[in-house]
């Protein structure tokens, strides 16, 4: 298991200086938000794309993929009644992955929670379907790009579709391609009745990418979750891809939170 870092958190950092510290640090990895880099990546230019590659390699850190693709978009959703919208939105998802391409990553995780919950008159199954056929749709062009799109189960407090690593998997098996895989994520999955310890035995091994946080949104260790489980879990599943740190409580500061999130967790990895 290697360590990256959620970049949105670093506001008002340069992208070399997040790199530096991150490996400082001892991070291996850094996960990016489109909306940091522009209102859309398509507004980042190759130039801009090579450059931020190239100043992260400088670094020795590498840029593993994208996350909260739709956040900060107008006119994009996944369940859209509205056929213009969803097609629209399987373009943008192929852009994403296009310029997860060009900056080094190889994944892109599926949250983006405003943008796939229900809207009004819009049933559970229709949802199902069309988000199932948007990606069926995309795949093919994502996986040309060497992207694998990793569905995040989120909870009911943030949406209301897709809550489960059950329910994620039933889109997975309907999209049918290799490279939609499954999201882990340790904020979700404590909102759900089964231990968190059991759902990774249970889908680490269908799982592609995995966050590291506590159920109170902040870094692991800054709360009641004990990660020593969490990681023998992950080992006895099978995992051994990129465990990166992704929190939404951004106190006491960047700086803190990236130390003793790494600290705790190769602490926890230890034991």
């Amino acid at each position: 298991m290697r360590f990256a870092m959620c970049n949105e958190l670093y506001e008002n950092w340069k992208f070399d200086d997040v790199c530096n510290f991150l490996k400082k640090a001892g991070y291996q990895g850094v996960e990016v938000a489109p909306f940091t880099l522009a209102p859309r990546i398509t507004d980042v230019s190759p130039e801009r794309r090579s450059t931020l590659r190239a100043q992260a390699a400088h670094a020795g850190i590498q840029i593993i993929g994208l996350h909260w693709l739709l956040a900060g978009t107008d006119g994009l959703y996944l369940t859209s009644p509205d056929a213009t919208v969803r097609s629209n939105t399987a373009e943008y998802i192929v852009d994403l992955a296009e310029a997860a391409r060009d900056l080094g990553g190889d994944l892109m995780v599926f949250g983006s929670p405003k943008q796939r919950s229900l809207l009004p008159g819009v049933t559970r199954e229709q949802a199902f379907d069309w988000a199932a056929a948007l990606f069926r749709g995309v795949m093919p062009r994502v996986a040309d790009c060497g992207v694998t799109i990793c569905m995040e189960p989120l909870s009911p407090a943030e949406t209301d579709f897709i809550n489960t690593c059950a329910e994620a998997k039933d889109l997975i098996d309907a999209v049918g391609h290799r490279n939609f895989s499954l999201h882990l994520d340790v904020k979700a999955m404590y909102s759900e009745p089964t231990p968190a310890t059991e759902l990774i035995r249970q889908y680490g091994p269908m799982a592609h990418h995995f966050h590291a946080n506590d159920a109170n949104r902040r870094g692991p260790g800054f709360g009641d979750v004990d990660f020593v489980p969490i990681f023998q879990a992950l080992r006895e599943s099978g995992y051994s891809r990129w465990v990166s740190v992704e929190v939404f409580d951004y106190k006491p500061d960047p700086q803190t939170i990236t130390m003793k999130s790494i600290e705790y967790m190769q602490r926890s990895l230890a034991a």
